[in-house]
This record gives C-alpha cells, structure tokens and sequence, in this order.
C-alpha cells in the first residue's frame, strides 16, 4: 500500500516537473478534461487499491495514463480516501490518438502489470480522470481525432437530415390533431335553422309607421327532387361538379387550388363541390369572406353532409339555393323568370343553359342586358358536349349520344320588373335603394342582405299627393308632367312625392330626376342674401330697369319685366309681384360691396347651403350670369321643397333624405341623416317669410291660400315651358313642378306618348327599323299654355290642405324687421305709407281666400305718378299694376296677361325623355 502511495507521488512529482500549460477550461470556466464523465469502472480481476507506473498500459510511450485531477495535481502525498464505486476510473489512450474503450482491469495485485495496474483502484490510482495532460509524451495531438471536424460556412445553418425528418413528423402530425379537432368541433347546422336562413335574404321595405310597402329579392319556390328532370340534374352536374356522385363532399385537387388562390388573394369563388355550395348558400355559419377559417370551416360541414346526408338530398337543397342570376334563387325561379315554365317542364338544352349560369350569374346578366350571350353560349357548350355528351348509365351506356347534334342554345324570355315596384311603390322604393347606394349598400346587399329598411315616406300622404296631382291635370294629354315633393322643414325627411302613375310602365322619377330651370322661384334665395347682408325690406329697388342697365352676362336687350312697373318698388312687392329688374339689381350690388362682380357669391352661398346640386349652380352661374339671380339654374321638386326649409324653419337646413334607419335582424346598420346647418339668421328668415306670405295673400297666387298661415313663390320660365309653386308652413314644404314633352318623330310629326313616354317604335310596336338607338320619336319642351300661379299652385294648395287637416295651426315668427335701407333706385315723391302695415295674420276659420285678384294698389310710387301714354295706365289716368307677365326665367301673372319676355329662349329640344334638360 505505501509503495502504491509512493509510485503515485512518483509520478506527481513527474507531471510536475514537466510543466504542462494550464488545462482547457468549460464555457463555464471549470478546468477538465472538455468531455463529460465517463462512468467508473470496477476493478479488474486480481487487482488492488492503488496503481503504478507497470502495467500494460504504461510502458516506452505505448499507452499513457490520465488520472483525475486530484489525484494527479492536488491529492495530498499521504494519499485520499478510497474512491465509491461509480467514480470516474483510469482512460487508457493509445499512443495513435485514438481513446481506446475502457475495459476490465488486467494486472493481479504485484503481477507482472506492476503495483496499482489498470484494474487497480486506489486513491491515487487511475480511478478517476482529471485533465488531460497536454504536455505529455504524446501531447494534445494525441487527440486531434477523438471528435469529427465541426462544420464551417454555412453548412453550419444546415440542419440534419435526422432533425429535419423528425420535425416533419411533429409537425405532420400536429397538423393531423388539429384537423381532428376542428373537424370533431365543427357542428352540422340544424335543417330548420338554415332553412330560416337561406329563405330570408329578400329585405322589405316600410312607410314611416312600420307599415310594409313592398318587399325585393327573389323568394325561393322550394320544390323536391323528384320535380326536377334528371337531365336538369345531369346538366348542373356536368356544369359545377362531375365527380359529385363519387367524390365525399370535397375534391381535394380544388380545394389545393382554391386554398392557394385564397392566400394569394386571387381567388372570387372556385374549387368548390356541389356540397360545398350548398353549405355556403344554405347554413348561416358560413358567410362570403375569402378567408382560409371559413374555407376549412366549409370543408368539415361538407364532409359531414356527405357523411350524413345523401346525395340527392344535398342536390335537392343545392337546386333549391343557388342562384342564377336576374335575382332569382333556386331551379324553379329560375325556370319561371328565363323561360315562363315550372323546372319540372325544362327542356335538355333549357336546363344546360341554367346550369352553365351558375358559375357567374351577375356577370352574364350584365352581358346579356347589353345583348351579349357570348358567355353564355360557352357556358351552354361546356355543359353539352364536354359534359353531358359524355355521361353514361350504370350499364357504361351514353345517356345522351346525340345531345351534341340535337341540343340548341335557348333565347331566354326577357327580364320581368318586379311586381314590388308596381304603382306608386316603385318610385319610393327606387329612391331608397339610391339612397342606400350613396350611404355604402348596394343593390346586390339590398336583395340578397335580408335588410329592414324604414323610409321617411306618410303612406296617407302619398295618396294624397296622388290625388291631388290627378284632380288637377286627369283633362290634360299625356304631354303635361308633373311632380311633387313634401319634406318636413323641421328635419328633411321626404314625407311625400308624386313621381308618376306607375313606376313599371313609367321609371321616370319626376321630382328626382326632373331638373328644369327654378324661374321665379329662385328668387326667395336672392331676398335672403339681400337682408343676411343687412339690408331691409324696405330698401328702394328699380321696377323698370336693372342698375345698372346693363349687366353681365344678359341677354340682348336687358333684363326687363314686360310690362310696366314703378321705378322704384320695395322688397315686399318685388316678392310678391315676381319683378325680374329687382332681383338681378340686388344681386348686382351684392357683388358690388363684395368686389366679386359676376361671381353672385352670396347668393350662390346661400343656394348651395340649401342643398342645391353645387355643380350645377356654378355651371349656370359662369354661362348665365345675372340671370342666376332670377331662375337660370336647373332644380328639382325635392331640392326646392327642401332648400325652402331654411325660411320655415328660422334659417336652418337639413338635406333631404328618404331613411329613417336600417336594421338587419336586431343589429342597426345604419341610421339617418341629422345634420343641421344653420344657413340663414332667424331674423333674416322671419322678414323673408314676411315678403313670401304676399305671394299668397295680394301676389302672383293670391287666393290660393290653406286657411292657415303659409308661405311660398310662384315661378314660370321663358315660353311657359316650366312652371313652379314652392310653399311651406312651418310643418310642411312643398313644391310642384310641371312641364310639357311632345314627341316628335324626324319628319316632324307629332305623336301622342305611350305611358308618358316618347314611342320609341311606331304605336310601341316591335320594328327591325327603329330602337333605343334609333328611337321612332323624341321629346321636344313646349309651352305649357299656364304660368305658375295656375295649375301648379292648384295642385300645391289641393295637396297642403289634405296633409294639414287635422293638425294644429302654428303661426310663422314675426316680422323681425333687421337691416337698413340699401336704395338702388331713388326713392319716390311724395314718400309713400310705410310698408310695414301688411294684412294681418288672421286666416278665415270657414271660407278661403277667394281668387279675385287685389284691387289695392301695392305699396311704392303714388297713383299721380302714371305717365302719359303707359300702357298700364287707365281711362282716369290712374296706374293699374298688374303682375308682371311675358317674363324671362320667371315673372308670373294671372293667366292670360303678360308681353313676351325680352331675353334669349332656352333651348327647345330637351336631352331626352325627362332627363333633366331645361328645356
């Protein structure tokens, strides 16, 4: 033992003297040997404790010993305790490098191996391994292939195969649970359920009270399979899914496709079975989103389906569901709209021709309404001779071998209106889905979303708005037009309109979509303007000539009135008797003060802010000038109902608007338009109305006054060709327009319209010679024979008195009296009365106003100022007013009087059928 202890000094006392550099450390900075522990081993048969330099392992270089380090370096000479077994042992490298595996012990305890020889164990023995000795007899060299060469570059990045294969597994198989998952998470909906859903895409709309007036979009007629032809079947199979019959739900090749196409965002629709459609179109859970969830979500249902359903139940639904265009859902619509027939009686090539529809039913019926079938003749094909040419039976029969030759594509019947916009119910229901349209839901969402929409229309005065239209013009050609608008002032809500008898024989919306020249009814936007600026209605304005006399932008001889007025006449009766020369003089000198000469800036402030079309007042403006100010511009009813509101309603302005609210189920998508602009004072609003109560009570309309306070302006065009009343009180305004359309055919005949309508073929019968392009007649405006103190005011007066009977009388605000006097004509000798003593109030509670016209002269210029030799004066020398008559774009008379007016005509021709031309 004490020999043992002494050899192993021995050889300390070696590796000391020999100096060896210090030993590599571990990334945590620990010296070792830089590989981890091997085991211990035990000691070999025959060995001891301890160990020495003999042994096989220790002789001329051959092996060397690596002890650990303790017992090499640090172990005290008297020798350590006795290593457990499981302690690290002796390694015996051989001299090429290489480490040779351990093995058992070879030496006995003194045998010819020497004291303490491999298999011995001892304290000091080589037990247990420490660092290597790199200055050894063979040095670190000895190791240099213990380990394979590390790789550099970027082979360093590269993974092994091994890494890279068990990875693929991982995640092969986390892709499988998930599916597995999803798939077992995914719900079949309930059959009762979808079917609520997949019959209630039509959306409907109200009257202001809920009361339904029509509903849109196609109700599916649902009908078994047994009631649809197998060669309808074999046809929408050959055109959406051949494999339907074999496939389980799902065509994976598809699906890879349509996935990618997904993920690219290139794919609209595509990939799809038979089954998968029917999903999409029938269960609620799977919406339109070009999402990757709702595909994968579409594929599970479908798998189920096929699991769970058979497949001529998932035809029959799929027959039942999907579209094919002209809004119609599902095989038995279809075969009603395209070819007047129930499915059961489809024709081979009538049900190929549905078929090849589905894949693009919207696109097809944009083609087909310009006279395209081009895409549909290739679809018709697809369907015949690549598919169903090549079915066969169970017995590997052609079902069809002669479909090739005997198949021909079938003309569709042309596209029914629907009955939903019959009557009156087409132009509230028209203007709606406009609205819906500006507001961001289109047509397609209004038919298919399932939508409530509630409108601003008053089922009752919708009646009444007819009624009142009929009673007045029912003598009259089909030549005359009118249209109505009402719009509570309070909030622009269109409560009423009269746009035609019916909106299937007649679309022509006529207060929307007629734009026809204000006249004289503009003028109330000038007078506001005039006293926003701070003038009075007591202001002098020139009655017989614009100031200056020649003004920019007028017609070849001036704007005059026709007839004789007094020089100077004050705002009130320049309102009420319509003076052309007045109006265009204060727009003048508005400009004037503003330095915006021909530009009519205030006044086209003011007409924009109250809501008139902005473009087309400015194109009027630069083309007509100071005729602006007197009606040049093109409106419609509802503009003019709407903008009067800022006199019934102390100056302020809400845009006109047909919805109230929409709602889809329980959720409000959108609400209505409430925005307020305040355009005008109070003030100015209130003295406004003041001159506008003349018109009804000693103007141009006196004597077509309700029986309560109300206000408005009459308006005639050049010719007579447009004719106007606009009035309000303040729960209601209204304005009525009316023109007249002859048709003309190029020879220049004159042919009666059909359905107010300009033929567009001889009688409205079919002609190979005449078309939309090549129309039989054209409209062409002609006098009406009526200004708008006639008919127009008629109808507006019929129409007020039905829609207030009943409710409370409110009183307009009183004469605010705001402003200084701005005299632009002198002011006359002797000083007249003042002008602020008018008619009372007070309305008759049992009779109306009659139709005389006043007998009492206006107030302006005394009696004593009729000139010699004035047309106007009578036998006793004494002026005779008159409304002024003959006027260009607007003076109004009672019918009958007047000159012709002294400016250039409008144009004759109109743009076409109601097109909003002026005419």
């Amino acid at each position: 033992m004490d020999a043992a202890f002494e050899d192993t000094a021995a050889m300390n006392a070696v590796a000391m003297n020999a100096a060896p550099p210090p030993p590599p450390q571990d990334r945590q900075g620990r010296q070792g040997s830089g590989r981890p522990p091997e085991p211990a081993r035990r000691p070999g048969p025959g060995g001891r404790p301890g160990g020495g330099p003999g042994g096989p392992g220790g002789t001329g270089g051959e092996e060397r010993t690596q002890i650990t380090a303790q017992g090499a370096m640090g172990m005290p000479p008297g020798g350590g305790p006795r290593r457990e077994f499981g302690a690290q042992e002796t390694e015996i490298m051989s001299s090429g490098g290489r480490r040779r595996r351990p093995g058992r012990g070879r030496g006995g305890s003194e045998g010819p191996d020497g004291p303490g020889g491999p298999g011995g164990r001892g304290p000091e023995g080589p037990g247990g391994r420490g660092p290597r000795d790199p200055g050894g007899p063979d040095g670190p060299d000895d190791f240099e292939d213990d380990e394979k060469p590390r790789r550099s570059g970027w082979k360093r990045f590269v993974p092994s195969w091994k890494i890279v294969l068990a990875s693929c597994a991982v995640l092969t198989a986390g892709v499988f649970g998930m599916i597995i998952v999803g798939y077992m998470n995914t719900d079949l909906p309930s059959e009762r359920d979808a079917q609520e859903t997949a019959i209630s895409q039509g959306s409907v709309f109200y009257y202001r009270d809920g009361t339904p007036i029509a509903r849109i979009g196609t109700k599916r007629t649902r009908i078994s399979i047994d009631q649809v032809p197998q060669h309808v079947r074999d046809a929408v199979v050959a055109a959406e899914n051949r494999s339907f019959y074999e496939d389980s739900g799902i065509d994976l090749t598809g699906i890879a496709r349509s996935v990618w196409m997904t993920a690219t965002g290139q794919q609209t629709q595509g990939g799809s079975t038979i089954t998968q459609q029917m999903a999409r179109n029938y269960f609620d859970t799977l919406n339109r989103d070009v999402t990757i969830k709702r595909k994968v979500t579409e594929i599970f249902i479908s798998v189920k389906l096929d699991k769970e359903w058979s497949k001529d139940k998932v035809l029959e639904y799929y027959l039942n569901t999907v579209p094919f265009g002209r809004n119609t859902y599902g095989i038995e619509a279809a075969a009603k709209e395209f070819f007047r027939k129930s499915a059961k009686d489809l024709t081979v090539a009538q049900g190929a021709y549905l078929a090849g529809r589905i894949q693009r039913p919207g696109d097809f019926d944009k083609q087909e309404d310009a006279g395209n079938f081009a895409g549909t003749q290739e679809r018709f094909s697809y369907v015949i001779k690549d598919g169903m040419a090549h079915m066969t039976d169970e017995n590997g029969k052609l079902k069809y071998p002669d479909i090739a030759a005997t198949a021909k594509f079938p003309k569709p019947k042309p596209q029914r209106v629907s009955e939903a916009f019959g009557g009156l119910k087409g132009y509230m229901i028209s203007e709606a889905i406009h609205e819906l349209n500006d507001r961001g839901i289109d047509r397609d969402r209004v038919e298919n979303g399932g939508f409530k929409i509630y409108t601003t229309f008053d089922k009752k005065l919708m009646q009444e708005a007819k009624k009142a239209v009929k009673g007045v013009t029912s003598g009259m050609s089909k030549e005359f037009h009118a249209g109505l608008a009402a719009v509570d002032p309070r909030n622009g809500q269109v409560l009423a309109i009269y746009g035609g008898d019916d909106y299937l024989t007649d679309p022509w919306n006529e207060p929307f979509d007629s734009k026809k020249q204000a006249a004289s009814a503009f003028k109330p936007y000038v007078l506001a303007a005039w006293l926003e600026a701070g003038y009075s209605l007591n202001s002098w304005l020139p009655g017989n000539q614009t100031v200056p006399k020649e003004l920019p932008g007028q017609a070849k001889g001036g704007i005059t009135n026709g007839h004789s007025v007094p020089p100077a006449i004050d705002a009130i009766y320049a309102t009420s008797h319509s003076i052309n020369t007045a109006f265009a003089s204060m727009a003048y000198r508005l400009d004037e003060v503003n330095n915006t000469i021909g530009e009519l800036s205030a006044v086209k402030q003011i007409v924009e802010e109250a809501g008139l079309n902005k473009n087309r007042m400015e194109k009027d403006i630069a083309e007509h000038k100071y005729q602006f100010s007197i009606g040049s511009a093109l409106v419609t009813p509802v503009e003019q109902a709407a903008g009067y509101s800022i006199f019934a309603n102390q100056g302020k302005h809400v845009d006109y608007h047909v919805i109230k609210e929409v709602k889809q189920g329980k959720t409000v998508v959108l609400t209505e338009k409430k925005d307020v602009k305040h355009v005008i004072s109070p003030d100015s609003a209130a003295d406004a109305v003041v001159a506008m109560e003349q018109v009804l009570k000693g103007g141009t309309a006196a004597g077509k006054g309700i029986g309560r306070p109300a206000a408005g302006k009459t308006g005639t065009n050049n010719d007579e060709k447009e004719a106007w009343f606009v009035g309000f009180t303040p729960q209601l305004s209204t304005a009525v327009g009316m023109y007249r359309e002859q048709c003309k055919t190029k020879s220049g005949k004159i042919v009666q319209p059909i359905h107010a309508n300009c033929p567009v073929t001889p009688n409205g019968k079919p002609s190979k010679k005449y078309s939309e392009a090549n129309p039989y007649s054209k409209p062409f405006e002609t006098s009406l024979g009526f200004e708008g103190a006639g008919p127009p005011t008629s109808i507006w007066r019929n129409f007020m008195m039905a829609a207030h009977e009943g409710k409370q009388v409110e009183q307009f605000p009183p004469k605010a009296g705001i402003g200084m006097p701005e005299n632009i004509a002198p002011s006359p000798t002797p000083t007249p009365e003042p002008t602020d003593e008018f008619p009372t109030d007070e309305f008759p509670t049992d009779d109306f106003p009659t139709d005389d016209f006043p007998t009492d002269p206006p107030p302006g210029p005394s009696d004593s100022q009729c000139l010699p030799d004035d047309p106007a004066c009578g036998d006793d020398g004494v002026l005779e007013l008159q409304s002024e008559g003959g006027r260009p774009f607007g003076g109004d008379q009672p019918v009958g009087n007047g000159a012709p007016a002294a400016v250039a005509a409008t144009p004759v021709q109109s743009t076409g059928k109601r097109r909003g031309s002026a005419g």
